[in-house]
């Protein structure tokens, strides 16, 4: 019989991520405490701009972003969080969506799979995401057992299990 493998990757679906970009925006634009500090959530490229005129409002529109993104089935792990920082009279955050797997993070990953898994379970780097086998299928399911309760600093998913 062929090995049985999965593939652990970290993506973050764009559509899902707008969603919960509409979401929060529409809540901003009708929470009471936002009136007035020019608090707003904008798509810059790639990233998110939240902006607001003192630091712990925007602070506190990155809160209902995040919790926005939980609802959404995305974790706060896939979000790349700057610190406020002034410009001009206001305040800004950028944040960035993670996609794939760092080498260093995948060299972790791997790490905590040879160590801590079962010991028929191999890991392989490809390109940002890591590739699982295992002749037993059990062996597998406590690999991503175990990965899901370990702090990474990464969200993974795992797909392709066969």
């Amino acid at each position: 019989m062929a090995d049985s493998s999965f593939d652990i990757v970290s993506k973050v679906d764009k559509m899902e991520a707008e969603n919960a970009v509409n979401q929060a925006q529409k809540e901003v634009a009708q929470r009471y405490d936002f009136k007035g500090v020019g608090a707003s959530i904008e798509w810059s490229g790639e990233k998110l701009l939240l902006k607001a005129s003192a630091e712990e409002r925007v602070k506190a529109v990155l809160e209902v972003l995040e919790s926005k993104m939980i609802k959404r089935g995305i974790g706060i792990r896939s979000l790349d969080t700057s610190d406020p920082y002034p410009s001009g009279k206001e305040f800004r955050i950028e944040v960035g969506l993670k996609n794939g797997i760092s080498s260093d993070d995948a060299k972790k990953i791997a790490k905590i799979i040879r160590d801590e898994g079962p010991k028929s379970v191999k890991s392989q780097i490809q390109g940002d995401e890591l590739r699982v086998q295992s002749k037993s299928r059990d062996d597998l399911q406590a690999t991503m057992a175990l990965l899901k309760n370990k702090d990474l600093d990464v969200a993974l998913q795992f797909v392709n299990f066969r």
